[in-house]
């Protein structure tokens, strides 16, 4: 339960996560969760959502798809996919992940799926649609950066969703 928001537009794509970690349902055990951070050499961004050690897990199997594939992102995105829907042990995890690197933004999910975005704007999380779509709405205001945007987006969703706090995490890759 957590908002991860990505965002790309032209040479540039940003992920936010915010910092709220949950014991059970009703109790904010921390405040400043790192669920977003830089992997493959710091060409990919990741950020996941769901249960951290789940998400943690996720990722480290990423790094290692990612180092098998000559860090081609949607070749270990599609590998990581189909091990955590067949496997036993990985079938268990509860987490969604998104994926970033220079070219492509990815959602995986343990059913199978990897699916890249027409928009180049994916939210997950118990706040992910509420920060999706005001960083929809904001997309187009000239003068704001992406960082403005995601900024602005993981603020609304932290007012709404009681998942999601304020203390936002913020990554993002230029591409030159």
């Amino acid at each position: 339960m957590t908002t991860i928001l990505c965002i790309r537009k032209d040479n540039q794509v940003v992920m936010a996560g915010d910092g709220q970690a949950t014991l059970g349902e009703a109790v904010v055990f921390k405040s400043h969760s790192v669920k977003v951070r830089r992997i493959g050499n710091g060409q990919i961004i990741a950020g996941f959502a769901g249960a951290a050690a789940d998400g943690i897990t996720l990722i480290e199997r990423l790094e290692a798809k990612l180092e098998k594939h000559a860090y081609q992102l949607k070749r270990a995105a599609v590998e990581l996919a189909k091990d955590w829907r067949m496997d036993k042990y990985l079938r268990q995890l509860q987490a969604f992940m998104i994926v970033a690197d220079k070219d492509t933004s990815l959602v995986i999910s343990g059913t199978g799926e990897v699916m890249e975005p027409d928009d180049g704007i994916i939210g997950i999380g118990s706040g992910g649609n509420y920060a999706m779509a005001a960083a929809k709405a904001l997309y187009d205001i000239k003068g704001l950066s992406l960082e403005d945007i995601a900024n602005k987006a993981m603020k609304i969703a932290g007012d709404i969703d009681i998942y999601t706090n304020h203390n936002v995490i913020i990554e993002s890759i230029v591409n030159e």
